[in-house]
């Protein structure tokens, strides 16, 4: 027998749903007494991407990667970067396209001739159950999982999650005030979710936070750095922030202020930080914490990164000095 009431277990949230209604993500509805994800298999942005854009620098540099969007997120980033296809007063809808069977997805990614299949543009923790059926297939093709998120998992579909992704990019976005004020979330489970993902060997995790010049401050970095490091945070990718949705109105992020927050990160004892959104030279390069060679001289999207990797590392070690280079190249 069906019950009137349902417990989402996609989000750190965890909604108490009724019939009818549905979960602060606007996807998930509890529909005559089962959870249905809204816009299930109804593909609102897909493309060929290199692997540096998502951003990840440290898992198989300089390869492609199929990536696509179902429509939602359960965070209100007054800054969102994608609000027509993540948020519900954008001008996009989980309604406006054809379904796709995650075996279409598959097929198109062998097309490809891509090796890695990315789950992103939104955020995919509200519709995992599309991306679990999907990844499923992609790992029997012989194929690469990575998943862009907000890291807002609950424990249990964090569980459900790390078998299939191998590897993630998230979000950190500030400190406790920054995500009730400014994205209508919290950073707990998210430091929660970075550190279980970091504490996999087999997993390859890169964390993102984009500062926004007058919210971002050498504390909040100083604070975000530490609980980071402590996390076992190894990659760090700091991003200008660009006028978008609610934050027209701000001008950009300078280069001199992410310059200066670099620099912090830096002493952090994260051994891998980068810019990101940014023209500064020499920060996009991948150094060995070691001997300090420069291992990638660039990550930019032409693909010279891969060049690199086979004459400056060889088995996840410096050719220099043998030291490990944290990913999987």
């Amino acid at each position: 027998m069906k019950t009137d009431v349902l417990r989402c277990d996609f989000c750190w949230r965890m909604c108490t749903l009724s019939r009818g209604q549905k979960g602060v993500c606007g996807i998930r509805e509890n529909r005559d007494g089962s959870l249905v994800t809204l816009g299930w298999g109804k593909v609102v942005a897909s493309g060929l991407d290199p692997i540096e854009k998502k951003p990840l620098y440290h898992f198989h540099p300089g390869a492609n990667t199929l990536s696509f969007a179902l429509f939602g997120c359960n965070f209100r980033c007054q800054f969102c970067q994608n609000h027509e296809i993540a948020q519900q007063d954008g001008s996009g809808s989980p309604h406006n396209s054809a379904v796709t069977k995650p075996e279409l997805m598959v097929r198109l990614l062998e097309r490809t001739g891509s090796p890695i299949m990315s789950y992103t543009y939104s955020d995919p923790i509200v519709w995992q159950d599309y991306m679990l059926e999907t990844a499923e297939l992609v790992h029997g093709e012989g194929k690469l999982n990575c998943m862009v998120t907000n890291g807002s998992f609950s424990a249990p579909s964090l569980e459900r999650v790390l078998p299939l992704m191998d590897a993630f990019n998230i979000d950190v976005k500030g400190d406790e005030d920054f995500y009730r004020n400014v994205c209508g979330g919290s950073l707990a489970p998210v430091l929660d979710s970075v550190a279980k993902i970091a504490a996999e060997s087999s997993k390859v995790v890169e964390v993102t936070t984009l500062l926004i010049e007058g919210y971002h401050d050498e504390r909040m970095l100083r604070f975000l750095a530490k609980e980071l490091a402590a996390a076992g945070v190894k990659v760090w990718h700091l991003s200008r922030f660009f006028p978008h949705y609610h934050m027209r109105h701000l001008p950009p992020t300078s280069e001199a202020f992410l310059e200066k927050m670099l620099l912090i990160a830096q002493d952090s004892g994260i051994p891998y930080v980068y810019s990101g959104n940014s023209a500064l030279s020499g920060w996009d390069r991948t150094v060995c914490p070691s001997c300090r060679k420069v291992l990638i001289r660039s990550h930019s999207y032409g693909g010279e990164a891969a060049l690199d990797v086979g004459h400056h590392i060889a088995d996840g070690k410096c050719c220099n000095c043998g030291e490990a280079i944290y990913g999987r190249f």
